[in-house]
């Protein structure tokens, strides 16, 4: 009560600082719950205001966060032929993807809030929730050494052309977090597309590569002041440093198992890969969409708070199985011959369907709209990732695609159900009018 009591003094004046209201209530109702509460007893009572809902979404993630940080380092080491097993070196690792994300996510939230701040106090109302959600999904769906830059643009275009034009959190009809990336997709394709994208450090070991064979220890491009600040830190421990970068392993591409399948089917994929591999995700890619077993746990989170709809899981995963099956009967190209359920241990599927297409705001409301909306989603997203080989991971302009057509397709689901109900209210009446017209005669 005394932090509370403490709060409640230092609340600034609306009228004379909307801006520090703002941001103190935005502190303030994330620390406590509001005390206002449902009377009538016709109603349900929950203690999940809105905001503590989108933190579980957030809390869902934190083993992707935790897993992907790690595997930033280990991908990095194992590119340079360092710390080939997955826990060798894991203060370097860890470290290292650390020193990757960190970044990513402040300059993410310094931006998206700062715009949420800056629209709550000129508008005149509390900060809305919808970025925590945002925020946390976003770099998550990055390139560990995306330019800090372009994410700065890339947030900034999401959150105003696709979430405050549109009236702020709820408001909005495309999913913000896929915003920011299918900006940076098409504005900046080389930043996020390509085999070297997903190994951080990559250009720095693959220019070394080339010659190789022509210097000696000591010319080889070092590391940033972080990481020498930490090399500072395990010195005092009498633990392995962070060395001068070594030259990338001989044949190493950086390619991840969508971008070898692509070109070589299946068996590009496992000659480079094992299934464990990509089950675990120990393995190139977006940060969050490797490690299947974290993810679905995460999904398993969602569901089990009824944050996130199970029919659109599981649509979703009918819909790309079928047309997964539909595609390898066709075998017109490797892959397409790809075993149908080997599509899921490749790609961001799971955590596209988990924290993506489940979205409360931007799909379907109704349940039979539920449905239609996963199937859709799975069935396109599937077929552009197969067919076209420019979109090696089709779930983000699939849902995007899906996104924008959800009011259609709750609007003719609640048109159908209005008819049918018309029409079995008029059968009733015309019975009954039958048994009066009978029982008259």
């Amino acid at each position: 009560m005394g932090l509370l009591s403490f709060l409640q003094k230092i609340e600034p004046d609306k009228k004379k600082s909307p801006f520090l209201h703002t941001l103190y209530d935005g502190f303030f109702t994330f620390a406590y719950a509001p005390n206002a509460t449902t009377k009538s007893g016709v109603h349900l009572r929950d203690g999940m205001d809105l905001k503590r809902t989108m933190v579980m979404v957030v809390l869902a993630m934190q083993l992707c966060y935790v897993f992907g940080t790690y595997n930033t380092g280990h991908q990095h080491f194992v590119a340079a032929g360092q710390y080939l097993g997955f826990l060798e070196g894991f203060h370097l690792k860890l470290v290292h993807g650390l020193i990757k994300m960190i970044p990513i996510f402040v300059v993410t939230h310094v931006v998206g809030l700062g715009i949420e701040f800056w629209f709550a106090a000129k508008k005149g109302h509390a900060i809305e929730e919808g970025f925590l959600v945002s925020g946390a999904l976003i770099p998550l769906i990055m390139p560990p050494d995306i330019p800090l830059w372009i994410l700065g643009v890339s947030v900034a275009f999401a959150v105003i052309l696709g979430k405050e034009a549109f009236g702020g959190t709820g408001m909005n009809i495309w999913n913000v977090a896929l915003l920011a990336r299918v900006f940076v997709f098409f504005a900046y394709p080389t930043s996020i597309s390509g085999d070297e994208v997903w190994v951080s450090g990559f250009e720095k070991i693959g220019a070394e590569a080339a010659t190789a064979m022509n210097v000696v220890a000591g010319n080889y491009a070092d590391y940033g002041w972080a990481h020498g600040l930490f090399n500072t830190l395990f010195g005092w421990m009498d633990i392995a440093t962070f060395q001068h970068m070594t030259p990338m392993v001989d044949g190493y591409s950086g390619a991840t198992p969508m971008a070898l399948a692509s070109k070589g089917g299946w068996e590009a994929v496992t000659s480079t890969f094992s299934t464990s591999q990509m089950f675990w995700g120990t393995i190139p890619g977006s940060v969050g969409e490797t490690s299947k077993p974290f993810i679905l746990i995460g999904a398993g989170i969602l569901l089990a708070t009824g944050i996130a709809s199970w029919r659109i899981m599981l649509s979703m995963f009918i819909g790309a199985a079928v047309m997964a099956m539909m595609l390898n009967g066709w075998g017109a190209t490797p892959f397409m011959e790809v075993p149908w359920q080997y599509q899921f241990y490749m790609g961001s599927f799971f955590f596209a369907m988990a924290f993506m297409a489940t979205d409360p705001v931007t799909a379907t409301s109704t349940n039979t709209g539920k449905w239609i909306y996963g199937l859709l989603i799975g069935m396109i997203g599937m077929l552009i990732r197969v067919i076209n080989p420019a979109y090696p991971e089709g779930w983000m302009l699939a849902i995007l695609f899906l996104n924008t057509f959800a009011p259609l397709i709750d609007h003719y689901v609640l048109e159908s159900n209005m008819k049918r109900r018309t029409k079995a209210s008029s059968a009733v009446v015309g019975h009954s009018e039958t048994a009066k017209e009978i029982s008259h005669a």
